[in-house]
């Protein structure tokens, strides 16, 4: 239980892959222009991480040295196809938001790090559960990218206008002195050029 949690811990704080590794930085600017579409992201990819890492960790033994990185890579690129299909059919919006970024998974330095790093090197639970937290690391990564990209540039969250509500109630309940000010400072106007 204490490699599973360490395992966790390790993904998603100590070497979360976005803040403290700076790997998979493509998707991350890409991707994160809704905290939507960041949330999107990072759960496919976990989904992708840990079933390749499930796999690899299972064939460890079987995949000869000089062949790896290709059998990794052909691991990863038929679960990336399956994921892709199912976000197509059941997820059409996030699948047309994602676009060309789930393709690309296939080559994420984060998936082929983990698969050479750790899955390749380590039994299937422990190596099913570094997938697990490496995958919530990058998900917590770029959702709080994204979060802070939405409310800034488009003053919403997770689609939510909050702004456009704020502005309202500052509209139709605060004094004209307020109104003033608040049309003299340019507050509470999102900044397009961010998303």
């Amino acid at each position: 239980m204490g490699k599973i949690v360490e395992r966790l811990h390790n993904g998603i704080i100590k070497e979360n892959p976005t803040f403290v590794q700076m790997l998979g930085m493509c998707p991350t600017l890409a991707v994160t222009t809704s905290a939507i579409n960041g949330l999107g992201m990072g759960l496919t990819t976990m989904v992708i991480l840990t079933m390749s890492n499930l796999m690899i960790a299972l064939l460890r033994k079987c995949i000869p040295d000089k062949v790896r990185i290709p059998a990794f890579i052909v691991i990863i690129a038929s679960f990336v196809t399956i994921v892709q299909f199912l976000l197509q059919a059941y997820v059409p919006s996030l699948n047309s938001s994602l676009g060309l970024f789930i393709p690309l998974i296939v080559v994420n330095c984060i998936i082929l790090g983990r698969a050479e790093a750790y899955a390749s090197k380590n039994p299937v639970i422990p190596s099913v559960f570094d997938g697990i937290g490496m995958g919530l690391g990058f998900t917590v990564g770029l959702t709080t990218i994204g979060i802070i990209r939405e409310v800034i540039g488009a003053g919403s969250i997770f689609g939510y206008a909050f702004l456009d509500k704020l502005n309202d109630f500052i509209n139709n309940n605060a004094g004209d002195k307020i109104k003033d000010f608040m049309d003299a400072q340019g507050l509470f106007k999102p900044v397009g050029i961010i998303i």
